[in-house]
């Protein structure tokens, strides 16, 4: 653990002072639950995956008749139930031009942990709306991202005829075209928050845009640019009106929402051009007036860090981020890089770089009870991925990969399962009496 910056506001330092002392025990941060999901768990809906690449590893292989994947991950809110997590499914395979027939849905689902005490270590399916447990991934335990009101200002699968506006491709699926339902090859969402009036804000990595629907998921406006930032699939992009300056799959890979729920922070995940190196724009957006603010920071990466994963707000001006580079397992050169920092904004000006806390390494983390069974008392997590960061309390973290299935190669050459962790942090990240009970509450009670 270590300070990115030696000056560090008040409520920052007393954290940090915390933590540093804590940390002269090995691994202070431990892993007290553990859950996975397989990696082919399919829903209903059109065959999917019919524009995909095979799987290298022989196993899983597209297209999936008359089913939708029900991964990967790749955004993540708490719900009413304890234990019970909505997670938003990305663009589906990987790339616009493969993801034609991928719905974009978020998935209720139920963690059933295995703790110090036992238990199933898996995953059931929630319903989407009273969170109770349900036989299958069905309709109830989803959102389906829709343009019925044809609110959109770009195409979408959905006005074609063909996959792709092109004769050769197979028929849209009347279900795409009926319910307009968005794909992979509309957006790449990638975040997903919910603000004080229960509607859904989406962070997609094409424009990069904000998309935002009802709580149905059915989109309420036109899709909103990042001043300034386009995305090759930009559509002034495509259109010959502006040139690219993100890379592709840069956009918003982290969104978070303010405590008081009066901003958004979305946070790219690759460097504009022009921009200094290893450094991501953090731009905050007025959810009343729908507008970006002008107000700017910047998150500088770890020197061994290449992509953000997630980004979830602590209060007004503090947010925990996923930092990682893409190794594995199975491509380990250079070692895989995974871990959690706390970054703060108070009193950074604007264009000011965010002051920036370690507070996990992912592949160093302490297992005391081997949860995963691997034989082994450290766990580590080195998958391609991972995008899904929520704060379960202020001392609890839970942090999801994203599988990117069929694909994989995170722990071994084969489809990527998906992996759920309960992380006790060493102290609360919120100093007071009430966060000192649910510290407690969380250290009795980790084996539900």
């Amino acid at each position: 653990m270590h300070l990115s910056s030696p000056s560090l506001p008040r409520s920052l330092a007393c954290t940090a002072a915390s933590l540093l002392l804590l940390t002269c025990t090995a691994q202070a941060q431990v892993l007290t639950g553990w859950a996975q999901m397989p990696a082919a768990t399919l829903s209903d809906g059109p065959t999917s995956g019919q524009f995909a690449a095979p799987n290298p590893y022989g196993t899983n292989l597209p297209p999936f008749v008359n089913a939708q994947p029900v991964q990967g991950f790749s955004g993540v809110l708490a719900t009413q139930r304890r234990n019970v997590f909505r997670f938003l499914v990305d663009n589906g395979f990987g790339g616009q031009g493969n993801s034609a027939d991928a719905l974009l849905r978020a998935y209720s689902v139920q963690v059933q942990w295995r703790s110090r005490k036992g238990g199933a270590g898996t995953i059931a399916p929630a319903d989407f709306l009273s969170a109770g447990q349900r036989p299958a991934f069905d309709a109830r335990t989803r959102l389906q991202l829709n343009d019925a009101h044809r609110r959109l200002t770009l195409p979408i699968q959905a006005d074609y005829s063909h996959y792709y506006n092109n004769p050769a491709n197979p028929l849209v699926d009347p279900s795409i075209r009926s319910g307009r339902l968005l794909t992979g090859a509309d957006f790449d969402i990638e975040s997903i928050r919910r603000d004080r009036y229960g509607n859904h804000w989406f962070g997609d990595e094409f424009g990069p845009y904000l998309v935002k629907t009802d709580a149905q998921g059915t989109v309420l406006r036109s899709e909103i640019s990042l001043p300034g930032v386009y995305a090759p699939q930009h559509k002034d992009v495509v259109a010959g009106r502006a040139v690219a300056n993100l890379p592709g799959s840069g956009g918003f890979e982290g969104m978070a929402i303010n405590r008081s729920g009066s901003r958004l922070y979305t946070l790219l995940e690759r460097t504009v051009t022009g921009d200094a190196d290893k450094t991501l724009r953090i731009d905050e957006f007025d959810i009343a007036s729908e507008r970006y603010t002008g107000r700017r920071f910047i998150y500088p990466l770890d020197a061994n860090g290449t992509n953000i994963g997630d980004m979830v707000a602590v209060d007004d001006r503090r947010f925990v981020v996923l930092e990682r580079n893409g190794s594995t397992v199975t491509s380990p050169n250079p070692p895989p890089f995974k871990k959690v920092y706390l970054i703060d904004l108070e009193d950074v000006a604007d264009g000011g770089v965010a002051r920036k806390l370690e507070l996990v390494d992912l592949m160093k983390l302490a297992d005391p009870f081997d949860l995963n069974r691997d034989g082994s008392t450290t766990f580590t997590f080195p998958y391609v991925t991972i995008e899904n960061v929520l704060l379960i309390d202020p001392r609890t973290l839970l942090v999801v990969n994203d599988n990117n299935f069929p694909y994989g190669g995170g722990r071994e050459a084969a489809s990527d399962n998906t992996e759920f962790l309960r992380i006790r942090l060493p102290v609360s990240l919120v100093a007071s009496e009430r966060d000192h009970d649910d510290r407690h509450r969380h250290d009795d009670d980790d084996e539900d």
